[in-house]
């Protein structure tokens, strides 16, 4: 019991080190950091919403930084293919035979930019990618390096020139991560940084050291895969999922991957908070950003102005915590 509460731990000691590590280049938005911790550790993927000019960049280009893994970008663009996110055969003139060529997504941590400006066609070439880890080119199927992560940032539907990622896509991700306006305060630290000293517009990221690499990510994802989760929590989990497929104003609610994505993220909320165990106050910290891309409003919902942050904070403020 000791041994198991060391390593607990000393994994929340870590945690702790990699958020501060990021802060080094991110202003404030500790939620929003804590939240792509959380997604890494539970060996999800992340989407990450905000309007342009917020740092959702800077933020996956700090975390990469600050972990010792492989990462490649793409720039999603209307015109962009498939076969540029996940690679293509060329036809070798020597040996008159076809060799495939990798595409960028085959790294350990790739980060879709700007996801939602590309057609649903090239969005979906990630769908294999994400939930199989592997994929498939001329008939082989080559599996991707371990760990694998994809951090996916979008501007808000509304913005122009952009497309509604579809929905077997936006249930791959295990968080939406929603990034806002900094304090003011925050707002002038930013400034300061990007222009004392520096020229153009790139924020610096020397103070960005790495502090994990892919063992000791390996290992965290499977300390908060042991984290004890009570039956009733689960319970817990399994109903405020399931109240949202008949909550007035949502036209459909979650599926099962909503309360397996509740679960496995709230081990790491448990994780970073130094316990062993899921309590229900994990699932319902979480419940927002794991949910709020797996339901639709309904049409007189959208009307009324509502918006899914309301209604899922109604859904689970509806549904009864376990006492014990």
């Amino acid at each position: 019991m000791q041994t198991e509460t060391t390593t607990i731990t000393k994994a929340a000691e870590v945690l702790e080190r990699l958020r501060a590590t990021i802060g080094q280049a991110m202003v404030g938005q500790t939620t929003v950091v804590d939240q792509i911790i959380i997604t890494l550790v539970a060996a999800g993927h992340a989407l990450i919403e905000g309007v342009p000019g917020l740092g959702k960049t800077l933020l996956v280009r700090a975390l990469s930084q600050a972990m010792s893994l492989n990462h490649a970008r793409v720039q999603f663009t209307p015109d962009m293919m498939p076969s540029d996110i996940t690679g293509h055969a060329v036809l070798d003139p020597n040996t008159r035979e076809l060799r495939v060529v990798r595409g960028p997504v085959f790294t350990q941590l790739l980060l879709a930019d700007e996801i939602n400006r590309a057609p649903a066609k090239t969005q979906s070439a990630l769908l294999e990618v994400m939930q199989e880890y592997q994929v498939t080119l001329e008939g082989q199927t080559l599996a991707l390096p371990q760990p694998f992560f994809v951090l996916a940032t979008q501007n808000p539907v509304e913005t122009e020139g952009t497309y509604p990622l579809p929905e077997a896509q936006l249930d791959r991700f295990l968080l939406k991560v929603q990034i806002g306006y900094p304090s003011a305060k925050e707002e002038v630290d930013v400034v300061l940084r990007t222009t004392i000293n520096q020229t153009g517009q790139q924020f610096p990221l020397a103070n960005v050291t790495p502090c994990l690499d892919e063992r000791t990510v390996l290992a965290l994802q499977q300390i908060a895969a042991r984290q004890r989760v009570d039956e009733s929590v689960v319970d817990y989990a399994v109903r405020i999922t399931r109240a949202t497929r008949e909550w007035p104003g949502i036209a459909f609610g979650a599926g099962s991957r909503g309360a397996i994505a509740l679960v496995r993220a709230a081990r790491v909320v448990a994780l970073m908070a130094g316990r062993d165990f899921v309590t229900p106050d994990d699932i319902k910290q979480i419940a927002l950003p794991a949910l709020s891309h797996r339901i639709a409003l309904a049409p007189d919902a959208l009307l009324e102005g509502r918006s899914a942050h309301d209604l899922l904070t109604a859904v689970i403020e509806s549904v009864a915590a376990p006492r014990t």
